[in-house]
């Protein structure tokens, strides 16, 4: 029996003489074709994206009305705060230590930036004070759009002698409000700083500036034979700047792994305004401290990126993705480690979702088809490989996931014949981490359709990953519906809790069983997301009393007036 269902799925998608792969209906009934899956080559040599820059966001938002845009709480003397949805009642006040902004910092700002680059217009600041989610909202007045790293040391420097507080903003796609105001702190954007330095062709080494857009950095790397080693769902809009600041980690992290693993130098500016040349390109570098890596994952608390060097892998030639569906958790645990024996160092991303993702964006999604309609699973993996020999590739693929078959590993699945069938694939599990942002770009998107979302991100043992939701769905019952899916291959859970509307009583429910169950179980409550404000009060839940306060120690000494995003990743009480 085994054998006959392998040699049917076979048949699904492969010709066993050629290996030329047989369609499967697309899962969507138009599928747009600017969207591009992660990993494969961009149609006509341009990258494209589902997701518009945040330029094109701020004329969308200007031109809708002032009570859709203030969906949150906000007034102009106290900013925030936080909608009810939110972690519970951060009770946060605004530091007597700061001044405010007055007509002579004004004026210094357009003395050095220019008019133009110095933001009071309303609609822009709007856009700017909310984050992409609609969740955070602060009431800055001000705006600055340095256009290299003199001017962003001249802002430091004298915001840092006014006691005026800051938060650097790059693509503003953060999920735990860690690049919008949180009361009246002046934004300084990098959206200017975007120029593409150098590449070392040899070595596959670029600098660019830190407000360089992911995917255009893609899009310049893969003329010259190369790739950017992070590739997110965000990457029409997130910054580079913005990436390294949150040590952002995303679809291919089972590959080329952490960006402490891949930036090999940065330049950044302390809060007083010294810049501190750290860009350097070299493999091996055992001088001293490696201090990079205080700034990689800090949020912009500790200084600005303005300059990345960072190692870019060359781009293969072969790239081939299955979507595959599992009858059990434990089917998709075993799955990942046949894959890692079999396949190696070709896997470049390892996804799952369990079947309440799957039929949420089948409900919600416009267009979407199930792409196993005759049956439905329990749970689904899409697994890509990329290599340097076409054939080669997709028959060990092909052999890796015959095996699988026969030994009951997967109960059916699918192999993707191009690049609108893999961007269609990809874009059942990009949707479901992005709906909540296509919905304020007015287009129609699973979990807001579904309603509330709570959303929690964590980093757990693969053996466990899956415990929390089992655990959390009868805690709920039929108040809300429990969705799990992330980055298997690396440990990375998205738990998502949708209700009908925010509801305090069953945040309560959620808050802080789900911190103290991933505290419990060794995990972390922030796999890639960061702490931001959301979770700046939750961080012993992951890590020491000691080790915090040493953090602490950190941002007082390099940051003693506190002004670099306050109110984020630490607790307040640890630096009063």
């Amino acid at each position: 029996m085994a054998r006959r269902r392998a040699s049917q799925f076979l048949a699904g998608y492969c010709c066993s003489q050629s290996h030329s792969l047989v369609r499967r209906p697309p899962l969507c009934s138009q599928e747009p074709a600017s969207i591009s899956a992660p990993g494969l080559p961009h149609t006509h040599g341009k990258a494209t994206s589902m997701f518009k820059p945040p330029s094109k966001l701020y004329r969308k938002l200007n031109s809708q009305t002032s009570c859709d845009i203030m969906q949150v709480h906000y007034s102009r003397t106290y900013g925030i705060h936080q909608r009810s949805f939110t972690s519970a009642a951060i009770n946060i006040q605004r530091s007597p230590s700061f001044s405010k902004l007055n007509s002579d910092d004004i004026g210094y700002f357009k003395s050095m930036l220019g008019d133009k680059n110095v933001v009071q217009d309303e609609d822009r600041l709007s856009a700017a004070n909310v984050d992409w989610m609609r969740k955070y909202k602060g009431s800055s007045q001000l705006l600055l759009l340095p256009r290299n790293t003199e001017e962003v040391s001249k802002i430091l420097h004298h915001c840092n002698s006014r006691h005026l507080a800051i938060v650097p903003q790059g693509g503003n796609t953060g999920l735990v409000g860690g690049s919008v105001p949180v009361y009246d702190e002046v934004i300084i954007s990098l959206a200017s700083m975007d120029q593409i330095i150098s590449l070392d062709k040899v070595n596959g080494i670029l600098i660019c500036e830190a407000g360089c857009i992911l995917e255009n950095l893609n899009s310049f790397l893969a003329n010259e034979g190369f790739i950017m080693p992070l590739d997110l769902g965000a990457k029409g809009s997130c910054q580079i700047g913005g990436n390294v600041s949150t040590n952002a980690g995303g679809l291919h992290f089972i590959r080329y792994g952490s960006l402490h693993g891949n930036i090999l130098g940065l330049e950044v500016v302390l809060a007083d305004g010294t810049v501190l040349d750290m860009l350097g390109t070299l493999r091996k570098d055992n001088t001293g401290y490696d201090l990079k890596h205080l700034f990689i994952g800090s949020e912009g608390s500790l200084g600005i990126v303005t300059k990345v060097s960072i190692l870019t892998p060359p781009k293969l030639l072969s790239t081939n993705l299955a979507l595959l569906a599992c009858k059990d958790f434990l089917s998709c645990q075993k799955l990942l480690l046949e894959a890692k024996r079999e396949l190696g160092e070709a896997i470049s991303a390892f996804e799952f979702m369990d079947s309440d993702a799957m039929d949420m964006v089948l409900a919600h999604m416009d267009g979407a088809r199930n792409p196993f309609p005759s049956s439905s699973y329990n749970f689904y993996v899409l697994i890509e490989t990329t290599g340097s020999d076409e054939s080669y590739d997709k028959a060990k693929l092909e052999a890796f996931l015959l095996r699988s078959m026969e030994g009951g590993l997967i109960s059916d699945g699918a192999i993707a014949q191009d690049i609108n069938q893999a961007s269609s694939f990809w874009q059942i599990r990009e949707k479901l981490m992005f709906r909540k942002a296509m919905c304020w770009q007015g287009m129609s998107e699973a979990t807001v359709k579904a309603g509330a979302v709570y959303k929690y991100d964590l980093s757990l043992p693969v053996e466990k990953l899956y415990d929390i939701v089992e655990e959390m769905r009868p805690r709920l019952g039929e108040k809300a519906k429990v969705v799990g899916y992330g980055h298997l291959g690396d440990g990375n859970l998205h738990l998502n809790i949708i209700t009908k509307q925010y509801d305090n009583n069953i945040l309560a429910q959620i808050e802080p069983f789900v911190y103290e169950w991933t505290s419990t179980h060794r995990g972390s409550i922030s796999a890639e997301h960061g702490l931001g404000l959301m979770k700046a009060d939750k961080i012993h839940y992951s890590k020491s009393p000691e080790t915090v306060q040493l953090m602490a120690s950190i941002k007082k000494l390099l940051d003693p007036s506190g002004i670099l995003n306050p109110y984020k990743v630490l607790p307040q009480s640890m630096l009063q």
